[in-house]
């Protein structure tokens, strides 16, 4: 497997007052291509200052490579999918969302542009809302258009800040079981967090538990349980117990 991300001796500290204390201290974490990492962790233990970190949006002590290269500034290799999923324009169709990250990273030709967009919306099955607008969509049509933009500009690596957090029940799991599909057609390689230990088992192929304070792995494992991932599936109880006790530990 070939190394992707590397992360050594991380800090971050905000700063925000005289007695701040580090979010994240001292944490290491190493990531192949191709891999889909779940993280998880409790509310405050650093999981978004981790990606945003990563994705060059925060000023950050220690190092954080991406195939060798230190990450000092937002590139187009990293891009992140907010929890929030109204993060499309409004006044532009699902096309032209897609296709406007790709102009402004020089791709000029409107038919190229056509070209991909067309063939990553048939691959999230959008294709048919090319021509609507973001308020003709559902929010997990429109999750899945941000998924699509990310996608579109083939980055090195996706960062999924709970982008189904927001949605209902169905919708939620609906999207999973597509994040799948997805990943399986791209070998894209996707971190994402949540809170979900449910969602973490069944989109991740490695899951690793942040602690509460500094920011440490408490646990760190490839998920032995082959997808698709159900809570009828053999294993499936034994790892749920296990991140649910250490989490329960955590708070306690």
């Amino acid at each position: 497997m070939t190394e992707l991300l590397k992360i050594t001796n991380l800090v971050k500290n905000y700063h925000d007052g005289p007695d701040s204390e580090d979010i994240i201290h001292g944490l290491n974490l190493t990531l192949n291509q191709g891999d889909f990492l779940s993280v998880l962790g409790p509310s405050g233990c650093g999981k978004t200052t981790l990606i945003r970190c990563i994705a060059g949006f925060e000023e950050y002590e220690g190092t954080i490579e991406v195939e060798g290269k230190k990450v000092t500034e937002p590139g187009t290799n990293r891009i992140m999918v907010f929890q929030n999923y109204e993060q499309l324009f409004p006044w532009k169709t699902v096309e032209k969302n897609v296709q406007y990250p790709l102009k402004i990273n020089g791709i000029r030709d409107k038919e190229e542009r056509k070209r991909i967009s067309d063939e990553y919306l048939d691959l999230v099955g959008l294709k048919k809302y090319a021509r609507f607008y973001p308020h003709q969509l559902s929010g997990g049509m429109k999750q899945r258009v941000a998924i699509t933009k990310s996608l579109a500009l083939k980055p090195q690596l996706i960062l999924m800040d709970e982008p189904f957090a927001a949605l209902d029940a169905i919708t939620r799991n609906h999207l999973q079981r597509e994040m799948i599909r997805i990943k399986e057609k791209t070998d894209a390689t996707v971190i994402f967090i949540t809170h979900n230990i449910q969602e973490a088992i069944t989109l991740g192929s490695r899951i690793v538990l942040m602690s509460r304070h500094g920011g440490k792995l408490r646990i760190d494992m490839q998920n032995p349980i082959p997808k698709p991932v159900t809570p009828a599936s053999p294993g499936y109880g034994e790892v749920w117990d296990r991140f649910n006790d250490a989490l329960q530990e955590d708070v306690g």
